[in-house]
């Protein structure tokens, strides 16, 4: 899968073109999965490959992610929809919990996306001419339905996922390292 998006840099102020004083930056979706099924307590990995398909470097690859569709874009959380319940304490709720040293690169240990003022928003840092990465988010499902997640580059659209979550939960257990895993073995009923 490769998508083109424009990525305008951030930081300062918009000019009246909507361009930030950085400039536009193409950048090519190379990856993108989600599971498209999940169930409530299973943890899966959200991927972004992208590469700067120009001839500068972006000074900030920029990613915003949100659930659409009013609950989605009202709510703060990245991952989640706001409760329209009135007088909550907290109405916004969880659809997915990202783990906490997430989201980072594909194959490092070290968190790697820097949130920035806007929550739904993570900065991965420069991205030189021809370079590709991959972003990886790590996410439980938590509140069953469907959804539709999508995800921007540099304030362009790029992509979603529709995933439907399920109540059935599998049989847990938390391991060692305090997260939850599959019980190897066992039976449902």
């Amino acid at each position: 899968m490769a998508v083109a998006a424009s990525l305008v840099a951030c930081g300062g102020s918009s000019s009246g073109s909507g361009e930030a004083p950085g400039g536009s930056y193409p950048v090519e979706i190379t990856e993108a999965g989600f599971p498209r099924v999940q169930r409530l307590g299973q943890t899966s990995l959200l991927r972004l490959g992208m590469r700067n398909s120009g001839d500068e470097t972006i000074p900030a690859l920029i990613v915003t992610i949100g659930i659409e569709g009013r609950q989605g874009r009202d709510s703060s959380l990245p991952f989640g929809v706001r409760d329209p319940q009135p007088e909550l304490a907290s109405p916004d709720r969880p659809v997915w919990v990202l783990a906490e040293t997430y989201p980072r690169f594909a194959g490092s240990s070290q968190p790697g996306g820097a949130t920035t003022v806007n929550p739904k928003t993570f900065d991965f840092g420069p991205l030189g001419p021809g370079e590709a990465t991959e972003a990886v988010w790590k996410l439980s499902a938590v509140k069953a339905g469907r959804y539709k997640l999508r995800y921007e580059v540099g304030g362009e659209p790029a992509g979603s996922f529709t995933a439907r979550i399920t109540p059935a939960l599998p049989e847990t257990e938390v391991n060692d390292r305090g997260e939850v895993v599959k019980i190897r073995g066992s039976q449902r009923p």
